[in-house]
């Protein structure tokens, strides 16, 4: 049967499609390109952005190389004075270390709270952040020791603490009970901060050398006379001759008694002047001999400056890295921040504060003369990450307006130093 002519024609060729019409592909046939409506590249960008994000946290993240010691600004802190520990030294005081060191391990996996340096040192990472946009190949950074006299067992909750805020500390001391303060100097520290008020006093101690002491006096009426009355002019005399100070700053620190928001791209300290960065030679003749021969004594010694006091090395480091910003303009938009927070009056005793600081080749951003006014209320203006003082009143009025304050415990303000040694215990600092 031969087929009918309708059936052996070729089959027409596809209509075009008509608006709001589609049409199947032929197997081969190349697809053409569709057109993006009105607002489509808009809505994947933020898609392609949140997969970029989502796969930049699976990688892991290269954290910076290490300075080395000799070159670095060090700050060594305690894991108390990092991180609030006051359930474990309730436990270590009424239980005993095992009990402790038990209590560690069972909560290794819980991070502490911050304590009241952990402000300051996120305000130091800040600062090193920059400093390495600035210079890549630097290390002029500072570095952060946490130094304690801890069971290396509990080294594991410390460490996941660390890791838990993200804080880049990799340099650690510790001790399982012994003192920490003899590593001080072979970890090239040029802050100590602690809330253990006794290994401060240690500290401090470490800096200080008991040079020869010349008596100017010699004879009947010299120092070794019970019956020798110093005068004015001894007293100063002998300030200058009795020791000579190096080495270690060293502060404890008090948590505020409020909290208070404090700059996160701007690191700023605050410092008291008189045996903070200075000596406590002018303090020992207010003590002697009242304010009125202060103020003689300051004006006839205005272009004399004031030895070094424990803090100074300290400040001295702050503005040398405060010169690698002002030398690439930044002098305004500086991270780094300082302040001298003096009870002495500018007029009457000020100008041999600031030659004194001038001849050292240092300066403070701001000066601020309180004349014997309360120093907390102006510290809440300023928000410092940390306030050195070396008088506790000044300490207690820093805590009470929310400021963290350091307690430098050096010069005649201090209370008496016990004369014979104390056998020590291990603490949880």
């Amino acid at each position: 049967m031969q087929p009918s002519p309708a059936s052996s024609a070729s089959p027409p060729p596809p209509a075009p499609a008509g608006r709001g019409q589609s049409r199947s592909m032929e197997p081969g046939e190349p697809r053409e390109p569709r057109e993006l409506g009105p607002g489509a590249e808009t809505a994947a960008a933020p898609r392609w952005e949140e997969a970029k994000t989502f796969y930049d946290n699976l990688a892991p993240k290269k954290k910076p190389k290490s300075p080395k010691p000799q070159n670095a600004v060090t700050i060594a802190v305690s894991s108390r004075a990092l991180f609030r520990m006051d359930e474990e030294q309730r436990i270590y005081t009424e239980q005993g270390v095992e009990e402790y060191v038990r209590y560690q391990l069972e909560h290794e996996n819980e991070p502490f709270n911050p304590g009241p340096a952990f402000p300051f040192v996120k305000a130091l990472e800040a600062v090193n952040r920059r400093l390495r946009e600035l210079y890549p190949d630097s290390e002029d950074l500072f570095d952060i020791v946490l130094m304690t006299n801890n069971h290396a067992q509990v080294g594991v909750r410390l460490i996941n603490s660390i890791n838990h805020y993200d804080l880049f500390i990799e340099r650690f001391c510790m001790t399982g009970g012994n003192s920490p303060i003899c590593y001080l100097k072979a970890y090239h520290t040029n802050l100590y901060l602690s809330a253990d008020a006794e290994k401060v006093q240690e500290a401090i101690d470490e800096g200080l050398y008991q040079g020869p002491v010349r008596n100017p006096w010699q004879g009947s009426s010299g120092l070794g006379d019970p019956s020798f009355q110093p005068s004015f002019q001894t007293d100063v005399r002998l300030v200058h001759t009795s020791m000579t100070l190096l080495g270690i700053a060293a502060a404890t620190i008090f948590s505020p008694s409020k909290d208070m928001a404090v700059s996160q791209s701007q690191l700023r300290v605050a410092f008291d002047g008189d045996a903070v960065l200075f000596s406590d030679e002018s303090e020992r003749i207010v003590k002697a001999h009242g304010l009125d021969r202060f103020f003689e004594h300051e004006k006839a010694h205005e272009n004399k400056p004031l030895a070094q006091g424990p803090l100074k090395g300290f400040l001295e480091a702050l503005g040398r890295l405060q010169k690698k910003f002002y030398s690439k303009g930044l002098r305004l938009e500086c991270p780094i921040r300082t302040y001298l927070v003096t009870a002495r009056s500018a007029a009457s005793s000020g100008a041999r504060a600031l030659k004194t600081l001038r001849s050292w080749g240092l300066e403070t951003d701001e000066a601020l003369f309180l004349a014997g006014a309360p120093k907390g209320p102006l510290l809440e203006k300023i928000r410092p990450h940390i306030f050195f003082d070396d008088q506790m009143f000044h300490v207690a009025g820093a805590q009470e307006m929310g400021t963290v304050a350091a307690h430098v415990p050096y010069g005649v303000a201090q209370t008496p130093r016990r004369t014979a040694p104390t056998k020590q215990t291990p603490s949880a600092q």
